[in-house]
C-alpha cells in the first residue's frame, strides 16, 4: 500500500496503472449490467407487458429503461457528496453493490402472465436501483481515474472509463451472441434472457471485493486536510461553481444523446428499420463497438497532445453534418458490410466526445466538490436526453416520423457544439492538483 502522505505525482506508473485497471474492472461490470437490459430487450419485453405489437412492447420496455435514468440525478447527488466526503473508492464500492441487487431482481422476476401488473412494477423498482447505482458510478469513476493519472496522460488514462463502459456493452452483446448460438429463439424468449442478469449479479460480487482493495487518490486526501473549503453539497455546487455545472450539463446534452443513439438504439434500428435479423444486427453492432472501444485511448492520448477542445469540436461539427445522413442511408441498406461501415462512421464521430468527456468534467472542479460536480450535471443531462433517446426514437417511429428523431439529435449536438467552441480548454486550465 502507498503511504497516505506520498504525493500523487510520486506514484510510479505501475501503481497508477494497477489502480486505474482495478477501478475500470468495476466500471465494466457496472455498465455490463446496465446495458444487458438494452441488449436483451428484444427477448424479454413480452415477459413483462401485455401482448401487443413488437414495437409497442419495445416502447414500454424503453420507457422503463428511461425510468432508470430518473434515479441518476438522485444517485449522483447522494453518492457524489458521499464520494467527496468519504472517498472515491467508497462510492465505487456502494455503486457496484446496488447494481448487483438490481440485476438479481430482474433475473428472478416473475412474468406478466404469472403475477400481472406486479411484474412490470418489479422491473421498474430494479431499474430505479440500477439508476441510483449508475448515477453515483459516473462521478466517482471519472474523478478516480482522472485523479490517479499523471498530469500529461490524463486524457489517455481517463479514456478507459469509456473503454470499460463500451466493453461492458460489448460483453453484453457477446453474451447475447453466445446465447443466440446455443439456444433456440423460443428458449431465449422463454427463459434464456434471464442468464445474463445472473451473470451480472455474480460479477458484481467479485468486483465488490476488488474495489475494496483500491488505493484512494491523493487529491481526495489533500482535500480532506483542507478545512477552509466548503463541504460538498448541491447548494455549494451551484453557488460557487454555477458556470462549471451548467457547462457540464450542456456539453453532455449532445454527446449523451448521440452516444445512446449510436449504441443502444442502433441494434433496434437495424432490426426494425433496416430489416436485418436479430443475430445479424447483434453481429454488426458488436464488431463496430469493438473498434469504437479500441479508438478511445488513441483519442484520449491525442487530447494530451493537442488539447481537449479540438476533439469535442470535431464531434460537434461532424455530428451536426452527418447524423441525419448516416441514419437515412442505414435505413435504406440491406447489405451487411455497408451497414457495418455506416455504423462505424457514426461511432468514430462520437469518439470525439466519449474519449475525453470524463477528464474534461473532472478538470473543471476542485477536489472537495469534484465527484458531485462531475456527477450531478452529467446525470441531469443523461436523464433529460440520454435516457429518453430510445423512447423518443421509438415514439417517432410509432407515429410514422422516425426521421424527425435524427433532426432532434442534430439540434442537441449543435447546442453542445456552441459550448465546445466557447469553453476553456481544460487541459490548460485544470483544477486537478497532484501535490
Amino acid at each position: 500500500m502507498i503511504e497516505p502522505n506520498v504525493p500523487q505525482a510520486h506514484l510510479d506508473t505501475k501503481t497508477r496503472v494497477k489502480s486505474i485497471l482495478g477501478g475500470s474492472a468495476g466500471n465494466l461490470v457496472e455498465w455490463y449490467d446496465w446495458y444487458v437490459y438494452a441488449a436483451f430487450t428484444l427477448y424479454f419485453a413480452h415477459a413483462f407487458f401485455p401482448k401487443g405489437s413488437q414495437t409497442a412492447q419495445l416502447l414500454q420496455a424503453a420507457a422503463i429503461f428511461a425510468v432508470g435514468f430518473l434515479m441518476r440525478p438522485i444517485g449522483a447527488w447522494i453518492m457524489g457528496i458521499y464520494s467527496d466526503k468519504k472517498g472515491r473508492k467508497s462510492g465505487l464500492t456502494i455503486s457496484v453493490t446496488l447494481m448487483c441487487i438490481g440485476s438479481l431482481m430482474i433475473a428472478i422476476a416473475p412474468t406478466h402472465d404469472q403475477i400481472g401488473i406486479f411484474s412490470p412494477i418489479i422491473l421498474v423498482v430494479a431499474r430505479l436501483i440500477q439508476g441510483l447505482s449508475v448515477g453515483g458510478e459516473y462521478g466517482a469513476s471519472a474523478t478516480y481515474l482522472s485523479e490517479m493519472a499523471e498530469k500529461n496522460r490524463r486524457g489517455f488514462f481517463s479514456s478507459f472509463q469509456y473503454v470499460t463502459l463500451i466493453a461492458g456493452q460489448l460483453t453484453a452483446l457477446c453474451v447475447l451472441l453466445i446465447l443466440q448460438f446455443v439456444l433456440t429463439e423460443e428458449q431465449l424468449h422463454a427463459w434464456g434472457w434471464r442468464i445474463p442478469f445472473f451473470i451480472g449479479a455474480c460479477l458484481a460480487i467479485v468486483v465488490f471485493y476488488i474495489r475494496r482493495g483500491l488505493l484512494e487518490t491523493q487529491s481526495f486526501k489533500n482535500a480532506q486536510q483542507d478545512k477552509n473549503q466548503p463541504e460538498s453539497s448541491m447548494f455549494s455546487l451551484f453557488k460557487h461553481y454555477p458556470r462549471q455545472a451548467f457547462t457540464v450539463l450542456f456539453l453532455t446534452a449532445g454527446g449523451t444523446v448521440a452516444f445512446y443513439t449510436y449504441t443502444t438504439y442502433l441494434q433496434k434500428y437495424l432490426v426494425n428499420t433496416s430489416g436485418f435479423s436479430k443475430p445479424e444486427a447483434t453481429q454488426i453492432t458488436t464488431l463496430a463497438l469493438f473498434i469504437f472501444m479500441c479508438l478511445q485511448p488513441f483519442a484520449g492520448a491525442l487530447s494530451d497532445k493537442i488539447g481537449r477542445k479540438p476533439l469535442m469540436i470535431s464531434f460537434g461539427v461532424l455530428g451536426v453534418l452527418f447524423t441525419y445522413f448516416l441514419f437515412d442511408k442505414l435505413g435504406q441498406t440491406q447489405d451487411y458490410w455497408s451497414a457495418f461501415w455506416i455504423c462505424l462512421a457514426g461511432l468514430v464521430i462520437v469518439t470525439g466526445y466519449t474519449s475525453i468527456n470524463a477528464v474534461v468534467k473532472a478538470e473543471m472542479f476542485p477536489a472537495h466538490i469534484r465527484a458531485l460536480g462531475v456527477a450531478l450535471p452529467y446525470a441531469l443531462a443523461n436523464t433529460l436526453f440520454g435516457g429518453t433517446a430510445e423512447f423518443f426514437a421509438l415514439s417517432f417511429k410509432e407515429a410514422g416520423h422516425e426521421s424527425w428523431y435524427f433532426i432532434y439529435v442534430t439540434i442537441l449536438i449543435s447546442i453542445s457544439l456552441i459550448v465546445y467552441i466557447f469553453m476553456k480548454d481544460t487541459k490548460h486550465h485544470s483544477e486537478i492538483k497532484e501535490h
